[in-house]
């Protein structure tokens, strides 16, 4: 039996909690869905990974076979009688350098090596160096030339004209040596490059070189 005087109550719908209702359809799916995502991104991880191992190892590589120039000192150089007037009559040049392989896993062919010696820009002489050899990496090689006679070219004014700078204190002459190479990793073999190296000297009063430029670099280029 119902009270008339109460009213009946009615409830607000938005306020009633929604059941969500999933099927097992649904929730396998989800879980496919996020495991594939997961296995994607642990495979890309270990792809860059990979790939990042490999770069390293590459430079690493390439820093270690990658050929550096050899390089060339002045050790010796003299030209006796600087000092007499009639000494272009009898003048002779000798002069020593070296030639180092500064690569750790890189030999050295030299095909061949000239040397031609230099004043003021105006050619004293030249001569061929060396017959052809190997350089092992990390080897010194100590080459010797000398110039006289048909392979000198020094006339009275020119050798006066060196007199002159001696009498100032030194005499400055260009020793340039020109080589062809080849560059050797294990079994393989580079292309033939010419390489120049100059070598800047000063000599004394007494035709001998000055300790300013004894064992000095020597700057080298290709071309």
């Amino acid at each position: 039996m119902h009270n008339k005087d109460s009213l009946p109550v009615r409830t607000n719908p938005s306020t009633r909690p929604i059941a969500r209702h999933h099927s097992a359809s649904y929730i396998a799916h989800r879980v496919k869905e996020s495991l594939t995502t997961r296995v994607s991104k642990l495979i890309c991880a270990i792809f860059l990974s990979l790939l990042l191992c490999l770069g390293i190892v590459f430079f690493i590589l390439w820093i270690s076979l990658r050929p550096h120039r050899p390089r060339f000192h002045i050790s010796g150089f003299s030209l006796p009688g600087l000092g007499k007037p009639d000494g272009f009559e009898t003048a002779h040049i000798s002069f020593k350098i070296t030639a180092h392989n500064p690569n750790q896993n890189v030999g050295v062919y030299y095909d061949s090596m000239d040397g031609s010696v230099f004043y003021k820009e105006k050619r004293v002489g030249s001569t061929n160096l060396t017959h052809p050899f190997y350089q092992d990496p990390k080897n010194t090689s100590w080459i010797e030339g000398a110039l006289r006679g048909p392979t000198m070219a020094v006339n009275k004014d020119r050798w006066m004209e060196m007199g002159r700078d001696r009498d100032q204190g030194k005499v400055v002459f260009r020793l340039e040596v020109v080589s062809v190479i080849r560059f050797k990793v294990y079994t393989w073999h580079s292309k033939s490059h010419r390489m120049h190296a100059n070598c800047y000297i000063e000599v004394g009063w007494d035709g001998m070189l000055l300790s300013g430029t004894k064992d000095k670099r020597c700057p080298v280029y290709f071309t």
